[in-house]
């Protein structure tokens, strides 16, 4: 069953990126080192890297149920950041968000998290889990709030391009089982 490519909270919209989104998604928060600090993804340099990930998005979505979203104000239409899935089989994804800084502590990790959660279910999802940096305590605080349970420390487990690019670190490692 493939997902809605685009799904509505009460102050969000989720929507599959698009390449005419390029300039948004690097502007707001793909080229920001503080924003791509804790994120597994080099933060992009040049629009060609953002170019290459939202043909990445098109891939992904073509290949499996969903892929990634940009997430956008339902308000003013104004590109707060990006969540989706990253496919490993039918039944098994990971997910993570990433958000431009004047979106920080807005409660928008949360609702989209909620948002991912319920696409998951729709779609047949079984297990769904997020890693998280051991040192990004409002990404824990956000997988927590959305029924995310900690099963513990993955050691020297991922990379961080925007912290130690050549040094896997420990991860948390976040799931919820849905079915």
């Amino acid at each position: 069953m493939k997902a809605s490519e685009r799904f509505e909270t009460r102050r969000l919209i989720l929507r599959r990126p698009r390449l005419e989104d390029a300039e948004a998604v690097f502007s707001r928060y793909a080229s920001d080192s503080d924003v791509t600090r804790f994120l597994g993804w080099a933060r992009h340099e040049s629009l060609d890297a953002t170019r290459a990930f939202l043909q990445f998005s098109d891939a992904e979505w073509a290949r499996w149920p969903a892929g990634p979203y940009l997430v956008e104000s339902r308000e003013d239409g104004c590109l707060l950041g990006g969540t989706g899935f990253g496919f490993e089989t039918a039944y098994r994804a990971s997910t993570g968000y990433v958000f431009a800084k004047d979106s920080w502590g807005k409660g928008y990790a949360t609702e989209a998290l909620h948002a991912v959660v319920e696409i998951a279910r729709d779609i047949g999802l079984i297990r769904l889990y997020a890693l998280c940096h051991l040192e990004n305590l409002p990404s824990w605080r956000v997988l927590e709030k959305c029924g995310f349970t900690r099963e513990g420390v993955l050691r020297r487990h991922s990379q961080f391009p925007n912290l130690r690019p050549d040094e896997p670190a420990d991860v948390l490692c976040y799931a919820l089982i849905l079915g």
